[in-house]
């Protein structure tokens, strides 16, 4: 992996990991006969569950931070461990399934590892505008920061069923793109980059909006994290 994607991953999601899991595999399976594993760990969002208020409620950020990303977390340990367990039986009559489950939750981690650095109290650097070269890049791209702040809500709020509203950026041609996601990782294309998200899963919104996605998507823009989103695209940027 090249150092600007490796920053990219440290800076923009900033995936809680460490060393080797133990204690996973039974006596047949162990780091020398099936690989190492990483233990993924629930990163802490960096401030209080309160700081996004009245945008995003206290108890909804409680509840997706320490049960919803959480969950994902330890399914993400869960399936690594199961399918080292596969590889240390040979039966790999399950490996479809999975794979899935793999897409599915290391989707969900990174993506929420992502979400809580993007946005920012609104007295402490959210919401507002951006600035710099990524203003550049957005009005280049997309007309103006408008047009880019309808298209990206519109995609946002017409996700079909649960998923997330995405700015990628695309190194082949050095643009920027918004795109969605279905769950966490349905209609992924390869070859670009996300610096920018909103999770517009119900349990992201559902207590305090209730079914109103769009109304929660037009708050949310009070919270975002212009600095981090401009962090994210530095980090993929040539050197």
């Amino acid at each position: 992996m090249d150092t600007s994607r490796r920053d990219f991953f440290r800076v923009a999601g900033g995936v809680a990991a460490t060393g080797v899991l133990s204690g996973v595999f039974s006596q047949s399976a162990s780091a020398q006969s099936t690989g190492p594993l990483t233990k993924h760990e629930l990163p802490a969002p960096p401030y209080a569950y309160d700081a996004l208020e009245p945008y995003i409620d206290t108890t909804t950020m409680e509840l997706h931070h320490s049960k919803h990303h959480a969950a994902y977390v330890n399914g993400l340990n869960a399936v690594e461990a199961a399918l080292a367990q596969a590889r240390a039986s040979g039966d790999y009559a399950l490996t479809q399934y999975w794979t899935k489950r793999a897409a599915f939750n290391g989707g969900g981690h990174f993506l929420h590892s992502m979400f809580w650095k993007v946005m920012a109290p609104p007295n402490a650097g959210g919401g507002g505008e951006p600035s710099g070269e990524l203003r550049k890049k957005i009005d280049r791209d997309f007309g103006s920061f408008d047009a880019f702040k309808k298209q990206f809500s519109a995609a946002s709020a017409q996700v079909e069923g649960s998923g997330w509203g995405l700015l990628h950026y695309r190194p082949e041609d050095d643009r920027l793109v918004v795109l969605q996601a279905e769950d966490h990782h349905k209609l992924t294309v390869w070859g670009v980059w996300p610096i920018l998200c909103v999770d517009v899963w119900e349990h992201a919104y559902y207590l305090k909006y209730q079914n109103k996605r769009s109304d929660y998507i037009d708050a949310w823009w009070n919270v975002v994290n212009w600095d981090q989103v401009s962090a994210n695209l530095d980090a993929l940027q040539p050197s």
